[in-house]
C-alpha cells in the first residue's frame, strides 16, 4: 500500500502565555482539564497530602479539584486542625482589579486618540476657513509654490485624507451595527475609494 501521509502535523512545542480571550480559554481548559486534574492527583499520591486545587476562570468562576474529597479537606478545616485562611475572595477581587484596570487602560487610549482625532479636525478646519495669503491654501497653484509648501499642502491633503476615511469607517460601522440584526446590510456602492 502508498503512505498517504500524515493527515495532522502531530504533537507540537506552543508557546506557554496567558490566554486573552475568555472563550479561547474556556475551551483549552475544558479540553486539558483532566489531563491537569489527572497530574495533579499523582503529585498527591506521591508527596502522600491532601491536596485542594482551585482554578479560577478569566471571569472569576472557580473549578476546584480535591484529593482525597472536598468534604474531607473541609471537615479537617472545619474542625480545626488547620486554621482556615479566606484568600479566596482576595484572589477573585484581585482578579477583577487586574481585569478592570486593563479596560480602563484601553479606553483611556481610545479615548486619546479621539481628542487627537478632534484638534487635528479642528486645526484643519481652522486653517481652511482663515486659508493663507488671503486665498484658500488649495486653490494656489503648485508650480508657484516652492518644496517646502508643497511638502506642506501634501500634509494638508494627507490629514484630510485621513479625516475621510475616520469619518467613512464611522459611518459604516454605525450604519452595519444599526442594521446588521435585521439582516438590511447590503454591500453598496460607495462615492469613496476602498484604499
Amino acid at each position: 500500500m502508498a503512505n498517504i501521509g500524515k493527515k495532522t502535523k502531530g504533537k507540537q512545542k506552543i508557546e506557554i502565555k496567558m490566554i486573552e480571550n475568555d472563550n479561547d480559554w474556556l475551551i483549552t481548559f475544558s479540553k486539558r482539564r483532566s489531563g491537569i486534574y489527572k497530574k495533579i492527583g499523582e503529585l498527591s499520591t506521591l508527596c502522600g497530602n491532601e491536596i485542594l486545587f482551585i482554578i479560577f476562570s478569566p471571569a472569576g468562576k472557580p473549578f476546584t479539584f480535591s484529593h482525597p474529597t472536598i468534604e474531607s479537606i473541609a471537615s479537617r478545616f472545619l474542625n480545626g486542625n488547620i486554621p482556615v485562611i479566606d484568600d479566596m475572595h482576595t484572589l477573585i477581587e484581585a482578579l477583577r482589579t487586574v481585569r478592570i484596570n486593563k479596560l480602563i487602560q484601553i479606553y483611556n487610549e481610545v479615548q486619546s486618540q479621539m481628542d487627537a482625532s478632534n484638534e487635528t479636525q479642528k486645526m484643519l478646519a481652522q486653517q481652511v476657513t482663515s486659508g493663507t495669503d488671503s486665498n484658500r491654501w488649495w486653490e494656489t497653484p503648485l508650480d508657484k509654490l516652492n518644496p517646502r509648501e508643497l511638502y506642506k499642502r501634501y500634509s494638508y491633503f494627507s490629514k484630510l485624507l485621513d479625516l475621510f476615511h475616520i469619518s467613512r469607517s464611522k459611518k459604516i460601522a454605525t450604519t452595519s451595527s444599526m442594521l446588521a440584526p435585521t439582516g438590511l446590510v447590503e454591500d453598496g456602492p460607495t462615492n469613496f475609494p476602498l484604499s
